[in-house]
């Protein structure tokens, strides 16, 4: 089921069994497709990665922006923190891009933030199909420590300077990938990115580590 967002070139789209609703954008010549994977209470209208998805669509990139649970879902708010659930209904999303027309030759990649990052990871883990996972202020630690060995797609993890924990969070999870990989850390920038001109780094490194894994930038 399809219907066309008002001006915007991007459409309202529902995937997999749960009919789970999202925002497919596929700007022309698109060379790859990244699936967002949102943080808890967080959804396909999250601004923060509205706003990277757009960008990433300027360099090129498809875009999936989808709510992960359903509304019925939504009201347990153990769903929100159950990774296996979050990472099955993203490799389902995955799936579903397979057969999509305006999708099916793209090979698709994850952006994870917040808990999202631990789905992306856990879905991505023994999944070849999957080029490259970046992780905006994520939890890559909740993916589990044996899945993060499993994990085969080029993985970036990106945390703000002033978040704390998470930093060495991240670094834990890093230090358990055994795939390519790197860790940044952008100065200024706490959990949410919120600092002028943090995003927009998020959004350089994110693209350029896609499109490189996707061939598009040597």
């Amino acid at each position: 089921m399809i219907a066309p967002l008002p001006s915007t070139g991007l459409k309202e789209v529902q995937i997999g069994p749960h009919a789970l609703a999202a925002i497919l954008g596929v700007p022309a010549g698109a060379q790859g497709l990244v699936i967002f994977a949102h943080g808890s209470g967080s959804g396909r209208l999250s601004p923060r990665n509205n706003y990277v998805a757009a960008r990433l669509r300027d360099d090129g990139l498809a875009t999936i922006l989808l709510d992960l649970l359903t509304p019925e879902e939504e009201h347990d708010r153990r769903n929100v923190f159950d990774i296996a659930l979050l990472a099955e209904r993203l490799s389902g999303a995955a799936e579903w891009t397979r057969d999509h027309p305006e999708t099916s030759d793209l090979r698709p990649c994850y952006f994870g933030a917040s808990t999202g990052g631990g789905a992306a990871l856990r879905a991505a883990a023994d999944d070849p199909r999957i080029a490259a996972i970046v992780s905006r202020g994520g939890r890559p630690d909740l993916a589990g420590a044996d899945m993060l060995p499993r994990v085969q797609a080029p993985t970036l993890l990106i945390v703000g300077e002033l978040d704390g924990i998470v930093i060495d969070l991240n670094a834990a999870a890093y230090d358990a990938l055994r795939c390519e990989k790197d860790m940044a850390i952008v100065p200024g920038a706490g959990h949410l990115f919120e600092e002028p001109g943090t995003l927009d780094q998020v959004v350089t490194l994110a693209s350029l580590w896609f499109r490189h894994h996707l061939g598009n930038v040597l």
